[in-house]
């Protein structure tokens, strides 16, 4: 609320009467993602609005209390579901059978990144966090008030389950039974799409996990892409791209993979069948011969082979556009290690458009161990 229209000092209450209790002038805030400053009238703004598939475009206030309406593109609604099933503290795939006609998978939840009008770049900060509860008591009416209250729960309790004054003893921490044992922030840019990408649904597909063993990795996970089984439409484009490090550090904790120790790599070459474990030749492979890129468009398939099995050591077989010679197949002086240490950890990539229905098994030749882990996928081209 208000006092005097300076921003502050601000209420306690959360609803219309208790603020005007509490002397205070309530203000309503439209949630928006964007403002399209250029847009100066309302006629202009509904224009937008009626040309855009994605977001929703008014013109309102954003604040109940300012003085002009403006052209605004509102936040996308809360995306809310219930998790997949594990037991606890479990790694490995969750109880998500016959999820989009899939596998099961390891708990994930896919979301659609924010679509912004303006074509401008934008910094977003994406915040993932893990929460823990228990019902021994009533969480949704239990508050700051009741900590240290042994009424409420206790640590390490004793139960008398024979009635005789005896009992056995809980291993239970009550510092543990309503928290956040992981609250992770990742900074990450959405660029701006070009003409050809307009209206087109964009799938990401990365690289998720980290350097070492099961153990070594944990609570996170060995190398995997992500999806790692992936069916698209053959309208739909695909953004092949992925972040790594020279400079991780698992704390002591060991440093199992192949090549340099704390550095990430990972690559992508077709197979033949996914239980295999060799890679095709660039030259033998098919599925290129359908893909084009939007983000180098005077690349060919076999160049943006060459890239992605290089991680961009390699831009391309010969040189194009967007690649210089002297960074191609042909063009560089010192060749790629066969561990990959002196190619990029990250990679921008393509953003992949078909041109045919048809499909792929890839591997990771650098951290696709056999026996010990797997960095294979699958993408999938339909009609």
């Amino acid at each position: 609320w208000y006092q005097r229209r300076v921003r502050g000092p601000y209420g306690r209450s959360i609803n219309e009467a208790a603020c005007t209790a509490e002397g205070g002038k309530w203000v309503k805030f439209n949630s928006f993602i964007e403002v399209l400053s250029d847009i100066k009238t309302e006629s202009a703004c509904k224009t937008a609005a009626r040309s855009e598939g994605k977001n929703k475009i008014i013109w309102e206030k954003l604040r109940s209390d300012d003085d002009a309406e403006r052209c605004f593109v509102q936040a996308p609604e809360i995306h809310c579901d219930e998790a997949p099933y594990t037991r606890d503290n479990h790694l490995g795939n969750a109880d998500n059978f016959g999820i989009n006609n899939e596998r099961p998978n390891a708990s994930r939840i896919e979301i659609d990144l924010p679509y912004f009008p303006s074509g401008d770049v934008k910094r977003c900060v994406f915040r993932t966090r893990y929460n823990i509860s228990t019902t021994d008591y009533d969480g949704w009416n239990t508050f700051a008030d009741s900590n240290n209250n042994a009424e409420v729960i206790s640590n390490d309790p004793k139960v008398d389950v024979f009635g005789d004054g005896n009992g056995f003893e809980l291993a239970l921490n009550t510092a543990q039974t309503g928290r956040t044992f992981q609250d992770r922030s990742h900074i990450y840019q959405i660029l701006p799409r070009t003409a050809e990408m307009a209206g087109k649904t964009i799938y990401n597909l990365n690289v998720r996990g980290k350097r070492g063993n099961i153990v070594q990795t944990f609570p996170a996970t060995e190398y995997d892409f992500i999806p790692n089984r992936l069916t698209v439409k053959e309208n739909d484009l695909v953004h092949v791209q992925w972040t790594g490090s020279n400079t991780h550090n698992n704390r002591n904790d060991g440093d199992d993979g192949e090549g340099t120790g704390g550095t990430d790599r990972s690559n992508i070459i077709e197979m033949g069948d996914e239980g295999a474990n060799y890679p095709k030749p660039i030259a033998e492979s098919k599925f290129w011969e359908h893909v084009k890129s939007l983000t180098d468009p005077s690349a060919d398939g076999t160049d943006i082979a060459i890239g992605l099995a290089s991680a961009g050591y390699y831009c391309s077989k010969k040189g194009t556009d967007s690649c210089s010679a002297d960074h191609s197949l042909e063009g560089r002086k010192t060749k790629i290690n066969n561990k990959m240490n002196n190619a990029p950890a990250s990679y921008f990539g393509h953003v992949l458009k078909f041109t045919k229905a048809g499909g792929m098994n890839y591997v990771c030749t650098r951290n696709n161990n056999f026996s010990n882990r797997s960095q294979k996928g699958s993408l999938w081209v339909k009609n």
